[in-house]
């Protein structure tokens, strides 16, 4: 190593990047080429729970206002979620999965779970437990710090 440089395999920011790349590797090749993870997680979030409003929707799936308004935008056009009046409050609009949406959510659950073995397949099942709950604390925390 020349001077001053440093090892990036210390680096968690350096090795998150290296692993959001092998994820989105394996999600065009194993899940969609059409349907990103991020929008994954909203129709998922939309099966959970229907009817929600976008803000919530935002929180649910840890996403920032401008993006889910972005992605919630291009699930609307691609027909995958629908605007409807809130039946309890008919000012505010909510959001739901349409057939179609439904029917890709279906889909991708599928391969979803078969893209998440092969992803973690080089740790044993203790490990992936781990790994999960430690990436989860470290997020919350840095989510936390955004305020």
């Amino acid at each position: 190593m020349g001077a001053g440089a440093v090892d990036l395999s210390t680096h968690p920011g350096h090795l998150a990047r290296r692993l959001q790349q092998a994820h989105s590797l394996l999600w065009s090749v194993m899940v969609s080429e059409e349907t990103t993870s991020p929008q994954f997680a909203v129709l998922n979030a939309l099966v959970e729970k229907p009817d929600m409003d976008q803000r919530t929707l935002g929180e649910r799936v840890h996403l920032d206002r401008s993006t889910i308004a972005d992605l919630v935008a291009r699930l609307v056009r691609r027909g995958l979620v629908a605007r409807v009046r809130d039946p309890l409050d008919g000012r505010r609009n909510v959001l739901k999965l349409t057939e179609e949406g439904e029917r890709l959510h279906r889909r991708l659950v599928t391969r979803t779970t078969r893209m998440n073995r092969v992803f973690l397949a080089p740790l044993d099942p203790g490990e992936q437990q781990t790994l999960l709950r430690l990436i989860a604390r470290v997020a919350d925390a840095a989510e936390e710090l955004r305020g």
